[in-house]
């Protein structure tokens, strides 16, 4: 048995008061009142409610290394970035990687594999996967229904997945952004609980009142707390926290205790926030997580104050597993897992012919959203060139799983006046994808990769930098210190180049995802994700 004081943040009850915590084994066996305890407050620990660990190029037992010190204790993860890598074994690596990481990861079962069938990914869930999926005790919901257009227009196996999470009676996220009124109604209607993609409060407020909880998303590139943050005062008990994506340089600096300042600061009830950040997620998907009360599972964290929330533990299971700030857990080697299998690519495989009339994405900066922009490119003896002038550069998506023509288009608002960035971490089929100023910058950051066989490349006439990313070409096997001192290093040399995004690696990942409005390139080619067809 062992016994903790301090002041206790009962977010069930809305007080605090000195009290102590006794604990056997994995559980809390009580807490009593005293009429005095140490100036410090022990409180739920916090969950992020939507994420994909593979995002931040970390596997899950480096993500827990990281993340416990920021006083997170579990996670809803959506495996969906190795699955369309690897398939069903891609979510075993990360339930297996998982298993001492002490963060209580609650995997889902990836939802859409492909995302959609304009893309090569490389591999497929069916519906029959799915099923069998759900019922592993280490599956815990349907992850994010992505395929909205199927969910409105009842594509038989889109149906056959939901009906299956609904039959095993897990819940069912969500993902559909920009869907408002009676096609709204109709996506809640199909069994789909939540939403983390909506970017106006017009759009959050609709879903809310089709019954979906909606998940305020901040994350390394899509960033709606500042059109959403108002829904912690109006709708308090609908809300939750998540980043979706966090990119391991954003990680080592906070994950959800950001959120929480942030909305102390913004003047909002601490119960309230609180909640979002502590209990409505654990509630929601029934979580295997202690939420403070007798009984419980010891799952909670100590912080020295209520405005900083800087952690001094984390108890799981009733075990300490950050002490004094700094995690309990040892350095470990983590097995590599791929699915690559092209060779290199000439400059001259990028070369646009006179006579493209597709029109240019533009990048939005802080949204996954793009907007499409009309152009008259720029043409030198018959070929089309990037224009760094006008900030037209040209984007290029090769297919990392067979060798066949590279899909090209252009792109604004990358700003890169002189070189090329590219990565395998590219939504959601993982694909090489290179943004760059002329064919020959693209060959060789493209390259770099294809030698490696997956990760993140910037080069320039003077430098170059690669981060390899061995396993599924999404992940490294080091450290968050190392991987994110390295991204750092990548991230500035992108932004010297003259990209002017805040996040120029997570945004570019972004731009082959066909899911998400207006207009992306797939391995196929230009994509209208409004139209849902090619150019």
């Amino acid at each position: 048995m062992s016994i903790i004081r301090g002041q206790i943040v009962d977010l069930h009850q809305g007080r605090i008061f000195p009290g102590e915590i006794q604990m056997e084994g994995d559980r809390i066996t009580a807490i009593r009142p005293l009429d005095e305890a140490p100036q410090q407050y022990i409180l739920p620990g916090f969950v992020d409610a939507h994420i994909h660990i593979e995002s931040s190029m970390l596997v899950p037992y480096e993500f827990a290394r990281i993340a416990l010190c920021h006083g997170t204790v579990a996670t809803i993860s959506d495996p969906h970035e190795i699955a369309n890598v690897l398939g069903v074994d891609g979510v075993r690596y990360m339930i297996d990687n998982a298993r001492e990481a002490k963060l209580k990861f609650h995997f889902g079962a990836p939802s859409c594999v492909p995302a959609t069938s304009f893309e090569t990914a490389g591999a497929t869930i069916d519906s029959a996967a799915i099923e069998d999926m759900l019922q592993w005790p280490d599956i815990h919901y349907l992850a994010e229904m992505m395929n909205y257009p199927g969910v409105l227009f009842k594509d038989e196996e889109v149906m056959k997945k939901l009906a299956a999470a609904k039959r095993i009676g897990k819940p069912i996220d969500g993902h559909a952004p920009g869907l408002r009124g009676d096609q709204a109604a109709q996506y809640a209607a199909a069994g789909i609980t939540t939403d983390h993609e909506c970017f106006t409060l017009e759009e959050a407020l609709d879903k809310l009142a089709c019954g979906m909880k909606i998940l305020i998303r901040e994350g390394s590139a899509a960033k709606n707390y500042g059109a959403l943050h108002s829904l912690l005062k109006t709708h308090p008990s609908e809300v939750m926290f998540c980043s979706d994506d966090k990119h391991p340089d954003d990680l080592l600096l906070g994950h959800i205790d950001e959120l929480v300042r942030r909305s102390l600061r913004q003047g909002y009830e601490l119960f309230d926030v609180l909640r979002a950040a502590c209990i409505h997620p654990v509630e929601h998907y029934n979580m295997k997580v202690g939420t403070l009360r007798t009984g419980d599972l010891a799952d909670f964290i100590i912080v020295d104050n209520l405005e900083d929330f800087k952690v001094q533990a984390t108890y799981i299971n009733g075990e300490e597993v950050v002490k004094a700030g700094q995690s309990v857990l040892g350095g470990r080697e983590h097995p590599h897992q791929n699915n690559f299998d092209i060779g290199p690519v000439s400059a001259s495989a990028f070369s646009v012919k006179e006579g493209y009339s597709a029109p240019v994405i533009h990048a939005i900066d802080g949204e996954l959203i793009t907007e499409k922009l009309a152009h008259e490119y720029q043409v030198t003896d018959g070929f089309i060139q990037s224009d760094t002038e006008a900030d037209i550069l040209k984007i290029v998506v090769v297919n990392r799983y067979q060798e066949v023509p590279p899909a090209i288009g252009f792109i604004h608002n990358f700003g890169i006046k002189d070189g090329a960035i590219a990565s395998t971490v590219a939504h959601d089929s993982h694909n090489i994808i290179c943004v760059g100023s002329s064919d020959e910058y693209i060959a060789q950051a493209v390259n770099l990769l294809v030698a490696s066989k997956g990760g993140l490349s910037a080069v320039n006439a003077k430098t170059s930098k690669h981060i390899p990313l061995p396993v599924a070409g999404l992940m490294s096997d080091q450290p968050a210190q190392v991987i994110g001192e390295a991204y750092g290093e990548i991230d500035a040399l992108a932004k010297e180049m003259g990209c002017g995004l805040r996040a120029p690696y997570m945004t570019l990942s972004f731009m082959a995802l066909l899911v998400i409005p207006k207009i992306k390139l797939s391995d196929k080619g230009m994509f209208d994700a409004e139209a849902f067809a090619f150019y």
